[in-house]
């Protein structure tokens, strides 16, 4: 099975652009894009050279050939790499995802403050060689908030945040709608591109195809569609983040056996690698190697078809949630490496309640609200992606509804063939993917936004906007965005959550570990994410 993105549909960035409020999807380009820097095509560069010249090897279990544009992509390779190439005003740890200075001198004192003012880091310069000013600021914040340009950055931006401003060539101002301090940890989203690069005729489908110039520690060198993209340090770089690697050369290795072997043995020709399939873990430690994984919002999901009858009915979604053997998911599937899901967050949210509806094993109610809602008889075929884990998942649901009297059948499709059909409003039944908005942030405004809102691609697939119910949603959810006392916005978030968790038209599983694994006599300080990809800021040769 290939491991395609899990974190979002992938689909075509010109599907995407058609839709308005977008929040739920990756734009993934075709094969057919050209490599849009020079550089050697090798894809086993694997760096032999010595002390600082060195190369370190990544291996990557997502394609590189998604939209690398930062106001765009939800494609866990390009967001992983453009974390090493770009700056925001501020970014993340990428585990805690505490907010820091990063293009900006300092994070606000004031994070209730209706005006954060930004001073740019002296001598920041991007990798051609230009200076960073408030001009590439405000430019990159108006493409975002620009009511005609759809892009994905727009919706963690423009419910909040009213205008960017230019104080003076090294100054800007951000003026804010209603207090946001969650917006502070945002900004990394919102990464700074030359003015002069982006706003020519035609970039911004550069951008799209791999052009990457930024003012981050590494310097795109070469960007080979399907195969491998490669770093340098840039010597300009005086941001808080050092480079530590001269070159790095990271491999896209969608397989999962190949990308296994290439850190695998000896004379393994890579030095780290994500997306380690739970089966490998004991082969690889035995072999050396650290591995380690991170648990968060990772998860497999059942999407419904709501103008497709009986799943207009809340009680047979209910039913056929009720009716999956969790518990032996987790134990066969993800080999423990996971938790049955007791609410749309993971237990390590911030934000986390355990639902007032929780899709505990009960086969017995599951029969009990079918018959409820008058169905008997019923066939599903499944569309799902054929990210592996996912795959592996699968045989547990077919079984589980199959013995309630619902016959299934099994459609796993790649990613991009899956989300087509969602795009081209196919009809379907039920959809099962795999989603992690994780790589944008923790807070759970955000979050739930990404999945649920009136316009975005997600409710579009569900059919199920137009519903008296989604509409109250939608409204209490903008609420809580507003709710300046955090207590009382944590409680409205968990309140309507509880009504995403009893409706269940687009509802996760099971919360499941992403499994990284490097190789601790070349590595240190490697730090596994909860989410696709890896970030190397803070990592050093052992």
């Amino acid at each position: 099975m290939r491991d395609e993105t899990p974190d979002v549909p992938a689909l075509h960035r010109r599907s995407f652009l058609k839709h308005t409020g977008a929040l739920g999807a990756a734009a993934a380009v075709s094969a057919s894009l050209s490599a849009c820097s020079s550089g050697p095509e090798s894809t086993n560069d694997t760096g032999t050279g010595s002390g600082r010249d060195r190369t370190l090897t990544a291996v990557i279990g997502y394609g590189n050939d998604g939209s690398w544009d930062p106001t765009q992509t939800a494609s866990a390779f390009c967001m992983a790499a453009n974390n090493h190439v770009y700056e925001g005003l501020l970014d993340t740890d990428p585990i805690s995802r505490e907010p820091y200075a990063a293009l900006a001198t300092e994070v606000p004192k004031d994070p209730d403050s209706t005006s954060w003012t930004f001073t740019l880091r002296a001598g920041a310069t991007f990798h051609d060689g230009k200076p960073v000013t408030a001009d590439d600021v405000v430019f990159v914040f108006q493409r975002i908030l620009d009511p005609d340009t759809q892009t994905l950055a727009k919706g963690f931006f423009a419910s909040w945040l009213k205008e960017v401003r230019k104080i003076d060539a090294q100054n800007v101002e951000l003026v804010l709608k209603f207090p946001f301090p969650d917006g502070l940890s945002r900004l990394t989203l919102a990464k700074i591109m030359p003015k002069h690069v982006f706003s020519r005729p035609g970039a911004w489908d550069d951008a799209i195809k791999g052009k990457a110039i930024g003012s981050g520690p590494y310097r795109q060198t070469a960007h080979h569609p399907k195969s491998n993209t490669t770093f340098e340090a840039f010597d300009g770089y005086n941001g808080p983040r050092k480079p530590a690697f001269r070159k790095m050369n990271w491999l896209t290795i969608v397989d999962a056996a190949p990308r296994v072997a290439k850190i695998s043995g000896s004379r393994a020709g890579a030095q780290i690698a994500d997306n380690i399939p739970y089966a490998n873990i004991g082969r690889l430690e035995s072999g050396g190697m650290t591995v380690a994984g991170g648990a968060g919002m990772n998860n497999l999901f059942l999407m419904f078809n709501t103008r497709h009858k009986p799943f207009d009915d809340v009680r047979v979604r209910q039913a056929l949630h009720y009716a999956i053997d969790t518990e032996e998911m987790v134990e066969v599937a993800l080999k423990g490496h996971g938790k049955p899901s007791s609410s749309f967050l993971d237990e390590a949210n911030p934000s986390y309640r355990r639902a007032k509806t929780v899709y505990d094993h009960d086969p017995d109610r599951a029969k009990a609200l079918l018959k409820e809602a008058g169905v008997k008889g019923l066939s599903i075929e499944i569309l799902a992606v054929n990210v592996s884990w996912i795959a592996d998942c699968l045989p547990t649901v077919k079984a589980s509804w199959d013995a309630i009297g619902v016959r299934t059948t099994l459609s796993p499709q790649e990613t991009t063939a899956v989300f087509t059909k969602m795009d081209q409003k196919q009809d379907y039944q039920v959809v099962a993917a795999a989603s992690n908005p994780n790589q944008f942030g923790l807070d759970a405004d955000l979050i739930m936004h990404y999945n649920y809102g009136p316009e975005n691609l997600w409710m579009q697939y569900t059919r199920w906007a137009a519903d008296p119910v989604a509409r109250q949603l939608f409204k209490d959810m903008d609420r809580a965005t507003r709710e300046p006392d955090p207590a009382k916005k944590k409680a409205i978030v968990q309140d309507y959550i509880d009504v995403v968790a009893e409706q269940a038209v687009l509802y996760p599983v099971v919360h499941n570990e992403l499994m990284t694994a490097w190789n601790p006599a070349r590595l240190s300080g490697i730090r596994a994410q909860p989410y696709p990809g890896i970030n190397l800021l803070q990592a050093k040769w052992a």
